[in-house]
């Protein structure tokens, strides 16, 4: 019988500490009463296919796996999917963008939820600065909601 050894991946010893290189990333979406995103470049309710950049995933992130925590729902029928999508506006074709990495189109934004990761996709690791985005369908947001997003991510550098 033979033994097979697998070869050494230098990259998951990367990290500042000695119990590894996970962590969780949290970016806050919230909007005020008229259903604007607080703290943008934009006075407008968001509005049915927005596009909201909600934070930058570090270059060298390989992404593991993420929460939704949606503890002050949208406007009755908003939906949405979470995704990345490049800063510089370039497309890589090792890690293509995907608006939807995260949480497929469709998704409830109007009940309050935890919505774990549900996606099969495979893990990756950005080669690049990407923005974290939401993007909107159903109906334009009018209300305060808050969305806390977590992302579980191992920093493994960029090639």
């Amino acid at each position: 019988m033979a033994t097979i050894t697998q070869k050494f991946n230098p990259r998951l010893n990367v990290g500042a500490t000695p119990w590894g290189n996970t962590h969780g990333l949290k970016y806050t979406l919230e909007t005020n009463a008229a259903g604007a995103v607080v703290n943008s470049n934009s006075a407008a309710a968001i509005a049915i296919g927005d596009k909201v950049r909600i934070g930058v995933i570090p270059a060298g992130t390989s992404l593991l796996d993420s929460l939704a925590i949606l503890s002050v729902a949208m406007t009755a029928s908003v939906t949405g999917k979470i995704g990345f999508e490049y800063v510089d506006g370039v497309d890589s074709s090792a890690v293509p963008q995907d608006d939807a990495y995260f949480m497929a189109a469709g998704q409830s934004l109007a009940t309050a939820a935890r919505l774990r990761n549900a996606t099969t996709k495979a893990v990756v690791t950005l080669p690049k600065d990407a923005w974290l985005i939401l993007t909107t369908a159903g109906a334009a947001n009018a209300k305060v909601s808050k969305l806390d997003f977590i992302l579980f991510g191992g920093s493994e550098g960029t090639a």
